[in-house]
């Protein structure tokens, strides 16, 4: 049950979020245990955001939430993965884009908890 959150002081095309939701779902296997099947993800752009006092750049906050543990091994993995999607498709440096991981203990689904 992952989850992906994008903040972003730039416009996200339709088809950028398209490419962004096929490479997302891929870049999740980074996670073992993880897969597309239960990935949820939400797009936010043209968030007013500033960076080191700036908010000319474009730049980005993502999150990632994952019920379970992640190794740091895998988080450093996933991070590499995804810097260079949002460097690719948004053209956002990777120097201005914070990730957040965080583990999950209940995660809530079709009326109960796992």
């Amino acid at each position: 049950m992952p989850y992906i959150n994008t903040k972003t002081n730039i416009s996200i095309s339709k088809e950028k979020e398209i490419a962004l939701k096929e490479k997302l779902g891929k870049a999740i296997e980074t996670i073992p245990g993880k897969s597309e099947v239960w990935l949820m993800l939400s797009f936010e752009d043209n968030c007013r955001m500033y960076f080191k006092g700036n908010g000319e750049n474009p730049m980005a906050y993502i999150e990632v939430k994952v019920f379970g543990q992640i190794s740091e091994k895998a988080s450093q993995d996933m991070t590499k993965v995804l810097m260079d999607i949002y460097e690719k498709e948004l053209g956002i440096d990777k120097s201005q884009i914070y990730i957040k991981y965080e583990s999950v203990e209940y995660w809530g689904w079709n009326g109960r908890n796992f």
